[in-house]
């Protein structure tokens, strides 16, 4: 992780077949874009990868998000379940469609803990929205049960799993859509782009209007197309879609150089047996772009970290202290503050976050050290971060 690391001929062959037809818009010019589709083949190849009917690519993961939720009719006044450890841009999704996140406790997948889970679902919850975190699946086969037993529609945020699978089926499969991205530090990357997947056709369909400022996208001229409903600018470039292209073709590469440098370094943390890796459900299905490991304590947790930064392990999160992906540090969020008047009105109306207590995530939060899985190490480079880890971790347990 990420893709660029593998970022060569293909991709700028890839781009060059856009730019020489001189279309970057991905709708029309039919004639002159000589059958160049990247976008539209993008989406059917990924489409086919993850054995889901239908692909619609957007600009980010986070315009994946608010396209998923407004096909799904997710609005003002609408609860949606979410777990406070997660790339902010989930709680920014919720909170733009109008709609109150409510906060359910992680368990050691550190993705929501479906045994809690059903404490959070009242009469208002519209739909629950499970973050497969780091690369590795929620308990998303359970989470499911309590979905369908209360009736409540299941969104799956997989931005940070592409490839990922749980026996056999993708993230973003088990729901009724799943939203991706594609930036610059996901597994595969357009430069900026995402992409929303669901087996409902009406649910496609609307996010498809929704995307393209309401577009029905019906024959091929765009001055006489229908317009439904209201939508927005959500587009991918076909420039962006083509880097996407050839990188899509590298997944399964990506995936295999992932999971081979995971189980080197989780053969030195093995070795230790203060520490524990991270609960994966189907450790084959994970996608492995980072290594996670949970420490005893807050406190052996910091001083490893900061061990490791120090010994020169980059790429070493803490995620505790982290600003952008644990709600502990979400002061914005915590106070709802918007830079737009009219939604301001909307959030002052939104419930009080801050003092909100999630004691089981702090703990497993707070015990968490991640670290990225890179694709460019050489052996050697792998043997001397193995060594390097070792003997850390031998200074905070043996000495």
């Amino acid at each position: 992780m990420p893709g660029f690391e593998m970022f060569g001929e293909e991709e700028k062959q890839s781009v060059m077949d856009v730019v020489n037809t001189g279309v970057l818009f991905r709708y029309g010019f039919d004639a002159a874009r000589k059958e160049t589709w990247k976008a539209k083949t993008f989406e059917k190849e990924f489409a086919k990868y993850i054995s889901s009917k239908y692909c619609l690519l957007v600009s980010s993961g986070t315009a994946a998000l608010s396209t998923a939720l407004a096909a799904c009719g997710v609005g003002c006044g609408d609860e949606v379940i979410v777990p406070p450890f997660t790339f902010v841009a989930t709680i920014e999704g919720v909170i733009s469609a109008g709609a109150i996140p409510v906060f359910a406790e992680i368990d050691d997948t550190l993705c929501i803990d479906p045994d809690k889970l059903e404490n959070y679902i009242t009469e208002k919850t519209k739909g629950i929205l499970p973050v497969h975190m780091c690369g590795s699946m929620a308990r998303i086969d359970r989470i499911r049960q309590i979905a369908d037993k209360h009736n409540i529609m299941l969104m799956e945020d997989a931005c940070q799993a592409t490839g990922a699978h749980l026996n056999g089926k993708y993230a973003g499969t088990w729901g009724i859509v799943g939203c991706f991205s594609f930036d610059s530090v996901k597994t595969i990357t357009c430069g900026e782009g995402g992409c929303v997947v669901t087996d409902d056709e009406n649910i496609y369909k609307r996010a498809d209007a929704f995307h393209d400022h309401g577009h029905d996208h019906m024959g091929n001229d765009r001055g006489k197309e229908g317009h439904e409903f209201l939508g927005v600018n959500y587009r991918i470039s076909e420039l962006n879609a083509a880097v996407g292209l050839a990188q899509l073709a590298k997944l399964n590469r990506i995936i295999e150089t992932q999971r081979r440098n995971h189980a080197q370094i989780a053969s030195v943390i093995n070795e230790f047996p203060e520490i524990r890796l991270r609960t994966v459900p189907d450790p084959s299905g994970d996608s492995c772009t980072f290594i996670n490991f949970l420490m005893p304590d807050e406190n052996t947790a910091r001083k490893t970290a900061s061990a490791l930064a120090g010994a020169g392990a980059d790429g070493s999160f803490y995620w505790y202290d982290n600003n952008w992906h644990y709600i502990r540090n979400w002061h914005h969020i915590k106070n709802m503050r918007t830079a737009m008047p009219a939604p301001q009105m909307h959030l002052d109306n939104m419930r009080d976050y801050t003092g909100l207590n999630l004691p089981q995530s702090d703990d497993i939060v707070s015990r968490t050290i991640s670290m990225q899985i890179k694709l460019s190490w050489t052996q050697t480079e792998i043997e001397k971060r193995c060594d390097t880890i070792y003997n850390v971790l031998k200074g905070i347990f043996k000495s």
